[in-house]
């Protein structure tokens, strides 16, 4: 089933703009606004070129990005159509983590992903994976007043750890969601004392390091538990008990 244009909410594309991503950008929030539904095929290049104002080589591109997004899915000689959700890669767009409601179901996800790593890299972790963890470790430690780098130093930690499961889905999904988390980081060096923070953080981190070195298994658990509820509350942060 074809699109109806009419339905399809395009702004004014200006032309200080990377006229594909716009167009892309604009096609992709239709898509999450279900106006755009699963299974509808797209306008032809030609009919989106001429209601853009476009060229067809710009409709072109547009249609490749969301294809490359996952959001479309593109069938020889018949068209683009809206893929599936199910089909679609993890997408968290820029500021929607502003949401607290957001983001406190990403840090929930990121819970019991964390424990189970921390579980599972104190059995399988090799040397070098302790190497990893050490040297990341380090850096936060020497991490004066726990700045920027402090701060790169905690998102290594957790993915090295991560790592060491040997699991690359475990690597994948932490590293994604860790990256997002990190303002959880600013937020708490804006809101406590910072020298506390510092010092509680780190002492988390080694608690966890050493239940990963002596391959304790459940106590490795129960620190990572202990650490991620713990900067939680430092960003007062409420979640419930896992």
């Amino acid at each position: 089933m074809a699109i109806d244009l009419g339905q399809i909410n395009f702004g004014q594309i200006r032309r200080s703009e990377h006229l594909p991503a716009r167009i892309a950008a604009q096609l992709a929030e239709e898509i999450s606004q279900g106006r755009l539904k699963p299974g509808e095929r797209l306008p032809t290049e030609h009919v989106l070129a001429k209601t853009l104002a476009v060229s067809r080589s710009v409709v072109r591109e547009a249609i490749a990005q969301l294809r490359n997004e996952g959001l479309v899915e593109t069938r020889q000689g018949v068209g683009a159509f809206v893929s599936e959700p199910s089909a679609r890669p993890i997408r968290i767009k820029d500021g929607e983590l502003s949401a607290p409601q957001s983001f406190r179901a990403l840090f929930q996800l990121r819970v019991p992903l964390e424990i189970e790593a921390a579980g599972l890299a104190a059995v399988h972790h090799t040397a070098d994976d302790l190497a990893k963890i050490d040297d990341a470790l380090s850096h936060m430690t020497g991490a004066a007043k726990w700045t920027e780098q402090g701060i790169v130093a905690d998102l290594a930690f957790h993915r090295a750890v991560a790592e060491a499961t040997h699991n690359e889905y475990f690597a994948l999904f932490i590293g994604f969601i860790a990256e997002r988390i990190s303002l959880a980081i600013n937020a708490a060096r804006s809101r406590a004392v910072l020298e506390e923070i510092v010092e509680v953080t780190i002492a988390e981190h080694v608690r966890l390091r050493d239940a990963i070195a002596g391959r304790n298994g459940v106590e490795a658990r129960e620190a990572m538990r202990a650490h991620l509820h713990g900067a939680a509350s430092r960003i007062d942060l409420s979640l419930e008990q896992f």
